[in-house]
């Protein structure tokens, strides 16, 4: 009975294997009469990395890997980068004061040498030199302003801002929220559209591939070891620096969107955020964000953008798709934003009579 059992068994087996193909080859040799037809593929090959890619590397994860120095007197840079004069100063000096030695200052004015009004101002300025919109000469001001910003080791916390920001919470909850973050707070985010990938340039190839082109908005905040990695890079920036700028295949590659966020996607994806914690409003969908007007300026709008908790991007493409994330501050989910943009000279006694009220929110 056993041997009929077992024999019965080993039919049953045999039968399966000739109706339902395997579809490992060493398996159709075996088991099917028939055998199977396979595609070969060859592996895909690992790109052997160059002599300038390995020291880069190298540099970069070492410095990575070295544990954060604390500072007994802590600060956060304030990096501003504007053509000239400051119009929101009074209110910056306002969100300032009585947090001395807490916070340095650093004003890159391309233009213009302003006039300053508040004392955390004077002399603050940094070497500047003539930046234009969508150019090179724009990520060369954010790393001037960088270097210039590390030279003090108390700066642990590095916040980039135009002339048209202002703030939306007090100086308390702005230094605790940058301070005791995990992470740096850099826009990221793939856009397959024509404002996205539609911008890379295979001439930034092998370094740079597009798998890994991203965007993002400029204004970022990052912990030291970031902004020492910035500084150190060179081979990376050269890509963009020759290949991401008007004209080079056609296109119209704009490197304050894309250097910072494919940098870091590539060499530290998951120590950044993959947001900004400045607002803007891109509600018109033109080639910049709308700028708030003095009518516009109310309590119930700074409330507003206060209480968003979900970060939005919008792909150029024509489907146009919403991505929504939820704002994640060490794990836990908070309010996204710390400052905003863009306001015009005219809300500045609105925001300055209203600061009190809005920054307690």
């Amino acid at each position: 009975m056993w041997i009929i059992v077992l024999v019965t068994m080993v039919v049953l087996f045999l039968v399966c294997a000739y109706m339902y193909p395997p579809h490992t080859r060493g398996a159709c040799y075996v088991f099917s009469s028939r055998g199977c037809q396979f595609e070969w593929l060859p592996p895909s090959p690992v790109r052997e990395l160059t002599d300038n890619e390995i020291a880069s590397r190298v540099v970069i994860r070492d410095i990575l890997n070295t544990p954060a120095v604390r500072s007994k007197n802590s600060k956060v840079a304030f990096l501003f980068l504007t053509p000239g004069p400051l119009p929101f100063e009074k209110l910056w000096d306002k969100f300032f004061h009585g947090h001395e030695g807490r916070f340095s200052v650093y004003v890159h004015a391309s233009r213009d040498k302003p006039v300053h009004f508040s004392r955390y101002f004077i002399n603050r300025e940094i070497r500047s030199e003539q930046v234009v919109w969508g150019r090179i000469s724009m990520v060369d001001a954010e790393r001037r302003l960088l270097a210039n910003a590390l030279k003090d080791p108390d700066n642990q916390h590095f916040v980039l801002l135009s002339d048209s920001c202002v703030p939306l919470h007090d100086f308390d909850y702005v230094y605790n929220y940058l301070m005791y973050s995990n992470m740096s707070f850099i826009d990221c985010f793939e856009d397959p559209g024509p404002h996205g990938n539609g911008r890379y340039s295979e001439h930034m190839l092998p370094e740079v591939e597009l798998k890994d082109f991203r965007k993002g908005a400029q204004w970022f905040t990052m912990k030291r070891q970031h902004a020492l990695i910035v500084m150190a890079d060179s081979l990376y920036y050269s890509k963009f620096r020759d290949y991401c700028k008007h004209g080079v295949d056609g296109k119209n590659c704009i490197a304050d969107e894309h250097y910072l966020p494919t940098f870091f996607h590539m060499i530290d994806p998951g120590g950044i955020a993959n947001r900004s914690v400045t607002h803007v409003d891109w509600s018109e969908r033109k080639w910049h964000p709308k700028s708030y007007k003095r009518s516009d300026v109310s309590y119930d709008l700074l409330k507003n953008i206060t209480s968003v908790y979900l970060s939005e991007h919008v792909t150029s493409d024509e489907q146009r798709t919403v991505l929504m994330r939820p704002c994640l501050w060490n794990g836990i989910r908070r309010p996204c934003y710390l400052f905003a943009r863009k306001f015009r000279l005219d809300t500045l006694d609105n925001l300055l009579n209203l600061f009190s009220n809005y920054t307690t929110l």
